[in-house]
Parts: C-alpha cells; structure tokens; sequence
C-alpha cells in the first residue's frame, strides 16, 4: 500500500466525514469492521466520487445474465454484483493511490487496513469536491454547447430527412417515366441496331450503284464520244462517197437502228440513273432518320448518365444521412453522459450547499448563541462593574475610614508612646532613687 501519500486520518476525523455525507458510523464499527458495514461504507464513497449506486449496477448485471445462455441466473447475481463492485472500488482504490486493493478487504476486513483505505477513499473526495469547480463549470458550459449544436443538428438532420424524403418522392414518381424511358431506351437500341446493319448493307449497295453509275456515265461518254466520232467520219464520208440512193438507205437504216438501240441503251442508263438516284434520296432519308435516332440516342445517355448522378447523389446523400445517424447517436449518447455528469455534479452542488448551509445554519446558531451569552456577559458585567464601582466607593469610604482610624490610632499611639516613655522615665528616676537608696547597683537595659 501507498503509504504517506494521503494524510492518515483519526476514527473521530472519518466518523465526521461520514456524517457529512449522511452516513452514521460508529467507533465501534470502525475499531470492529465486519463486511456488510465496509461494503456499504465503500460503496458511499464510491457514489459520492463516481455516482455509481447498487441501483446502477443492477442493471448490467441483468443484461450481462440475460445475455449470457446460463439456467439459474438468480445463483450467479450477487457474485456478479460482488464482482462489479470489487472491480469499480479497485479503480476508485487506485485513483486514490492504494495499488493494492482486493476482495479480501470487503469478506474479511482488518482494522488498520479499513483505516487506511478510509482515509484514502474520504481524502480523495475531498480533494475532488474542492478542486473540481473549474471542471464542472467547464463541463457545464460545454453541455450547454453540446446541447445547442445537437439543436442544430437535429434541425440539419430534420432538413436532410425532408429533402430525402422529397428526392424519394421524386425518384418514386420518376420511376415509371424512368422505366418508360429505359424500354424505349432498349427498343431504340435495338431499332438503331438493326438500321445501323440495314445502313451497312444499303451503303455498299449505294458505292455498288455508285461505281455502275459512275460505269455507266464513262460508257455513255464514250459512246456519245463514239457517236460523235462516227458522226464526223459521216460527214466526212458522204462527202466522199458517191451519192448512192440504195447504199444510203441501207446506211441510213443501218445506222437509224443504231441509233435506235443506242437511244434504248440510254434510255435504259437514264433510268437505271433515276431507280439509283430514287435509292440515294431513300438512303439520305434513312440517314437523316438514323442521325435523329443517334442523336434521341445521345439525349437519351445524357439523361442516362444525369439519372446516374442522381442515384449516386442520392447514394452519396443517404451515406451522409447515415455518418449525420450516426453523428446525432454519438451527440445523444455524448449528451446523456453530459447530462448524467450535469445531474451528478448538480446533484454534488446541492449536496455540497445542503453541507454549506447546515454548516452556515450551525455557524448561525453558535453565533447566535455566543451573542446571547455577549449579550448576558455584557449585563454581568455592567452589573459587575456598578458592584465593583459600589465596591470601589466602599473601600474609598473604608479607606478614608482606615486613613482616619491610622491617624486616629497613630495619635494615640504617640501619646501611648509619649505616656510610655515618660512613665519609663519616671520609673528610671524612681529605680535610681530607690536604689541609692537602698544601696543597690542598678543596670539599665
């Protein structure tokens, strides 16, 4: 143990002491410890320190049993209790500077050990009820911020739910325009699926056409290069030729059916063109329709991605609605603490008023009391002074009297004196006469 750390206190200091804490204890009991007497003794130490009562043990003690799958939980709740006590009064034990604290010192307690650990748990709280002030005003100031920030964040709290609340409302309104939306979606993709191969297809069908038409333009260029060419070397062979009626008909008919198969072939390029050129405008039609559905495509990944952000906004917000839970659960329970630590040291305030004004109202007694006895003390001793000036005037008169009868005494005194030596002398002179005459020697003394 400790010793010399904490000033050893006498029975009639810790009888005090506890009587102040409304605890009645005897000498008898100090001198005669029995463990009933220093448990209950221990345990008002530790609630006046901690504010730990049986009632607050009971509590774990069931949840702990109740928790536990053991059958008979009634055999095992007061060594439970036992436990929990010996546990908290050696911490308490080691705050107060007594290391070694154990069950023995509440089965079978020893005189001078239940002294010493007395003097230990009563010094200890002391010291904290005188300086634990500062802490409690401190605590009180930070509970009240504590509670004016939890009536912030409950109204934060009651603002996100509401706007939660909303978005929910809104997701669940939007859903089924949202799975409207994703149908379509789905049909779009498979409708630009299949124009894309549709488009595929009708583009190399396009280049197919486009490089016959393009075939068929430098065949008619060559053929209309041809038949100018053909046309020139006519001319330049009627003017050569012999007019001839019969050949120039033949001629004439040869190149008339020429002619008329050349036009046929034009005819049928011309229209092979147009069918080809019908086919492009379908084609730019199918694209112009195709470009459209990418783009309702484009729009439709847009509001994709911006109801993606919603529900990752959502998400994120009900992450922060949860930390915000979690948050406002610790202020509560940091509040509850705060307010049981309040409560507590309110509690301790009053007690320590109800011990100030018993002591103020003991105070005022014995002030009262000792102002009495003033009060009658100061009548004594004006009474005492008229007697001792009485008195006074007494042996003024007695000694004015004294002074008189001295005088009076010393006068006849030294008549008695001068009576005295004058019959002397006249005895000498009669001595001395009778002695010569009788012839006696006579000695003066």
């Amino acid at each position: 143990m400790a010793k010399g750390i904490f000033p050893q206190m006498s029975i009639p200091d810790i009888t005090a002491a506890l009587a102040g804490w409304g605890l009645s204890v005897s000498q008898e009991q100090l001198l005669r410890p029995t463990s009933d007497f220093v448990e209950g003794v221990y345990h008002a130490c530790l609630q006046q320190a901690t504010d730990i009562s049986q009632d607050s043990l009971r509590d774990p003690v069931q949840n702990a049993l109740s928790a536990s799958a053991i059958e008979e939980k009634d055999l095992y709740t007061t060594s439970l209790t036992q436990n929990l006590l010996v546990y908290h009064l050696a911490r308490f034990a080691k705050a107060a500077r007594v290391e070694d604290f154990n069950a023995k010192d509440l089965v079978s307690p020893e005189r001078e050990r239940t002294l010493i650990l007395l003097s230990a748990f009563i010094n200890f709280v002391k010291f904290t009820e005188q300086y634990c002030n500062v802490f409690v005003k401190d605590l009180r100031d930070r509970s009240e911020a504590v509670i004016v920030e939890r009536v912030q964040i409950s109204e934060r709290l009651n603002e996100l739910e509401r706007d939660i609340g909303a978005l929910k409302a809104k997701i669940a309104e939007d859903e089924p325009h949202c799975e409207q939306l994703r149908n379509e979606n789905n049909a779009l993709r498979a409708k630009m699926i299949a124009t894309k191969e549709f488009q595929t297809a009708a583009v190399q069908e396009v280049e197919k056409l486009k490089a016959e038409k393009n075939a068929l333009v430098k065949r008619k260029e060559a053929l209309n290069v041809e038949i100018a060419s053909v046309s020139d070397s006519i001319n330049r062979t009627r003017s050569r030729i012999v007019q001839s009626p019969e050949r120039i008909k033949r001629t004439i008919t040869a190149m008339s059916s020429t002619a008329t198969e050349d036009k046929k072939t034009v005819i049928m390029q011309e229209n092979k063109a147009r069918d080809l050129q019908t086919k492009i405008n379908g084609l730019l039609n199918i694209e112009k329709d195709v470009r459209g559905c990418i783009e309702q495509l484009q729009t439709i990944e847009k509001e994709v991605r911006s109801l993606q952000v919603s529900q990752k906004e959502l998400s994120d917000l009900r992450d922060h609605l949860d930390d915000k839970k979690i948050e406002g659960n610790e202020l509560k329970l940091r509040q509850e603490r705060v307010e049981k630590q309040l409560s507590n040291a309110h509690e301790k305030l009053e007690r320590a008023q109800r011990h100030a004004e018993e002591k103020k109202q003991a105070s005022q007694r014995t002030i009262d009391r000792l102002q009495q006895e003033y009060d009658q003390m100061a009548i004594e001793r004006r009474d005492n002074e008229k007697q001792v000036e009485e008195l006074r005037a007494e042996a003024n008169e007695v000694e004015k009297k004294m002074a008189e009868q001295v005088k009076g005494g010393e006068a006849e005194l030294n008549e008695l004196l001068a009576e005295y030596w004058k019959l002397r002398h006249e005895t000498d002179v009669y001595m001395e006469t009778l002695a010569n005459k009788l012839n006696m020697r006579v000695t003066s003394d």
